[in-house]
């Protein structure tokens, strides 16, 4: 009898665990996917050319949001020290330059081949488990992964709308998300031996994250003159973009906790892979609403992609 009580226990446990992964891992998707879209409408749909300055202002509504809620006492969060902030420094120069190019990389490139390059991640991030985690990947994965750079290689040949100053803020957005995600995790176990409590909520993390962005963003706002810019821009009268920008920095913060809060439950390479299975829908809707223009050839290297981030889950799914 206690045997069948403590073996329902169990089971109840490792239920709530796939829950929690489940819910984690939607809300991630649904605010990437989001997210997405709204900053291509804001960096393309107004033609704003000041990237850095999108992130800074995202980062703003976010700490916003979050004093607020602490404030009405929805949430707690904890008291942040210097040894904290110094821990935290070198993930947050990641997070901030994964941010800025991602924004420099949509203004050029349709968000249909966006999604399919953001593949090259995956490769970077399984690399990088093997040497820091000594995490070995199946054949299956690998294969996967063999197949993505095939697609994104394809697309980028047969790509009617290519720019090569967009492709090139990929690649480097794509070593900076792998690096951040695999960086995150190792962070935020020392992060918490650095607080008075002993625990880091994903809502300190947030905080965190988007307060250490904003000196960092303000730095690069200058040394690029984007304020400049910014003071002569006729886009800043419209209240329509601000009601848009502020939406997109809403969503900001809904990825950093989703994003946190997801890879808290599973890990680095299925952070990156779920990353890769929300681009099926993103990549159809990129090309309906923006109307971008396709071939039959690029279309199918765009579908071999997404074939292979499912492929890829699968590989990925225990057995």
């Amino acid at each position: 009898m206690e045997k069948d009580v403590e073996r329902t226990v169990r089971e109840h446990g490792f239920i709530k665990v796939r829950n929690q992964a489940l819910i984690s891992g939607l809300a991630y998707c649904l605010s990437s996917c989001s997210m997405i879209l709204l900053n291509k409408v804001v960096l393309s749909g107004y033609n704003l050319d000041a990237g850095i300055s999108l992130m800074f202002y995202q980062s703003l509504v976010s700490v916003a949001v979050v004093y607020a809620l602490t404030l009405f006492g929805i949430i707690t969060t904890e008291p942040f020290t210097w040894n904290l902030v110094r821990v935290w420094i070198p993930v947050n120069i990641i997070f901030v330059g994964m941010l800025v190019t991602s924004n420099f990389s949509l203004k050029y490139i349709n968000i249909a081949m966006l999604t399919i390059l953001k593949n090259a991640t995956n490769i970077i991030t399984a690399l990088g488990e093997i040497y820091l985690f000594k995490k070995h990947q199946s054949n299956k994965v690998w294969a996967a992964l063999i197949f993505m750079v095939i697609s994104a290689i394809s697309g980028g040949i047969t790509d009617v709308s290519f720019h090569a100053v967009g492709y090139a803020w990929q690649i480097v957005n794509c070593f900076l998300t792998a690096a951040y995600s695999l960086t995150l995790r190792r962070v935020m176990d020392v992060a918490k031996q650095q607080t008075k409590s002993g625990n880091l909520n994903e809502f300190s993390m947030v905080l965190l994250n988007n307060l250490l962005s904003l000196p960092l963003g303000l730095s690069l706002i200058i040394v690029f003159n984007e304020w400049e810019y910014l003071y002569s821009s006729p886009v800043l009268r419209i209240p329509v973009f601000w009601v848009v920008a502020t939406s997109s920095g809403l969503l900001g913060l809904a990825i950093s906790f989703t994003s946190m809060w997801f890879l808290h439950q599973t890990g680095p390479t299925t952070y990156s892979l779920v990353g890769s299975l929300n681009k099926i829908p993103i990549s159809l809707a990129g090309i309906l609403l923006f109307k971008v223009p396709i071939n039959v050839p690029n279309l199918l290297s765009i579908l071999f992609g997404l074939f292979a981030g499912v492929f890829f889950a699968k590989a990925k799914m225990p057995k």
